[in-house]
């Protein structure tokens, strides 16, 4: 019965085409609304990392001044100074670690026909690679003897190897980077994490990926200057090597821990570390010291801001408002059929036969409501990307979300055909038979 329900909901589409049209395309545009800001909703809440999510950690100390300072309020600064950084690599503790900072820098191609372009880069550990699943097209992250001595080696991006080399495989040639001659040691492959969960600070958060990476050590020795924010809580001198010593707060630090489980140990660790700090002087204010895993930062730093989550409020409030309309257009259609259905009643209908029908009907108006409603989220989207670079990133359809938008727009239309069908099965057979 279900099939002959299906195509007699696909026949009704015929009558009352102005009624039908009208329908569809109210049900079409409030699921198009609400599935875009969803859309763009799900892409900026996911976790980025989920196999690894739990065991990433962003540490904070409270390194401020005392003066002006009320016990138990937020930091708000959430990068680390260098002395800290410094000491935390060296610390051993968790699986992995790496400090990094935002890195500008002047590339001169090994071309002669290509002109020198500026790029900005990243400027890690080794241990990045690895922490943060980067994959490589060619070659591999620097070494460890790399990090220590602060070598000149960089790996590049794709985008940025093709640019210079095409398709060949750069590895092992070299490029002036920062005025100084770099070695290329590889490429990576593709990577764009949204959001960029790894350096949510200072930077597009759903921006395109880094152009280059330089070893950590390196960027210090060559003492390049940084891209991003900074925040200094007191007077410093001039010049990188004041910086150095300075509570300025300017690099982010990342552990990497072997399980879940283990974060306990490491923020015990982290505490006795600022105990001992405090009798050299430093970390005045005795604030709590604080580890974030990745959907704890993530929510730390308000990637999902209150104004995207109350667009996504006004967009499914639209399509409530939407749904509202549709009930009272699908009452308009099935009223004009009541003699139709006290006929069948007469001949021997049900009334949960009736329901049936009328209620597969509107599942069809769902279904064409759908397919419209998907075509105005892709354009919605198309819309929004246009925008920025940034909203671009964010503004796409996957497949999650593109089942969703059939599920939703049949059941809002279901949920909208409940009152109307319910009103259609209560007709009268005697009633409408007297009426002919």
């Amino acid at each position: 019965m279900f099939a002959y329900y299906f195509m007699l909901g696909v026949r009704s589409l015929r009558r009352n085409p102005a009624l039908t049209a009208l329908m569809v395309l109210t049900l079409a545009v409030g699921v198009a609304a609400s599935v875009s800001t969803l859309t763009i909703l799900h892409v900026m809440s996911a976790d980025p990392i989920p196999e690894k999510s739990s065991r990433l950690f962003v540490p904070q100390f409270d390194n401020g001044q005392v003066e002006d300072y009320t016990p138990g309020e937020d930091p708000g600064d959430m990068q680390m100074s260098y002395p800290d950084a410094a000491n935390l690599l060296k610390s051993g503790q968790g699986e992995r670690r790496t400090a990094m900072y935002g890195v500008p820098a002047a590339i001169e191609p090994p071309r002669k026909d290509m002109p020198a372009f500026s790029a900005t880069g990243l400027a890690p550990t080794r241990d990045f690679f690895a922490m943060f699943n980067v994959p490589f097209l060619h070659g591999q992250a620097w070494s460890e003897a790399d990090d220590a001595r602060g070598a000149d080696v960089v790996v590049l991006g794709r985008e940025t190897a093709e640019k210079m080399f095409g398709d060949a495989n750069p590895v092992g040639q070299r490029l002036m980077l920062m005025g100084s001659p770099f070695t290329i040691v590889g490429v990576t492959d593709t990577w764009a994490p949204l959001p960029r969960y790894y350096k949510l600070i200072g930077g597009n958060r759903f921006g395109t990926p880094e152009e280059f990476f330089i070893p950590f050590s390196t960027a210090i020795r060559h003492e390049t200057q940084h891209a991003g924010s900074m925040s200094c809580n007191a007077n410093r001198d001039p010049g990188f090597a004041s910086l150095l010593t300075s509570e300025c707060t300017w690099i982010q630090f990342w552990f990497e821990t072997r399980s879940a489980g283990d974060r306990a140990e490491l923020q015990t660790w982290i505490d006795n570390y600022a105990k001992e700090q405090r009798k050299l002087g430093r970390l005045k204010r005795n604030a709590p010291n604080m580890l974030y895993n990745v959907n704890e930062w993530m929510e730390k730093l308000k990637v999902v801001g209150n104004d995207s989550k109350l667009s996504a409020w006004l967009a499914f409030g639209f399509l409530v408002l939407c749904l509202v309309n549709t009930v009272g257009l699908l009452l308009a259609k099935f009223s004009v059929r009541a003699s139709e259905i006290g006929v069948r009643r007469a001949l021997g209908a049900s009334r949960s036969e009736i329901f049936h029908q009328f209620l597969i009907e509107t599942g069809v108006v769902g279904v064409v409501g759908g397919v419209l409603g998907l075509v105005l989220a892709f354009g919605a989207l198309a819309l929004i990307g246009m925008q920025s670079k940034g909203m671009a990133n964010v503004a796409y359809m996957d497949w999650q979300m593109l089942g969703l938008t059939f599920v939703m727009s049949v059941s809002a239309a279901i949920l909208a055909g409940l009152l109307p069908t319910w009103r259609a099965c209560q007709v009268t057979p005697a009633i409408q038979l007297k009426s002919q």
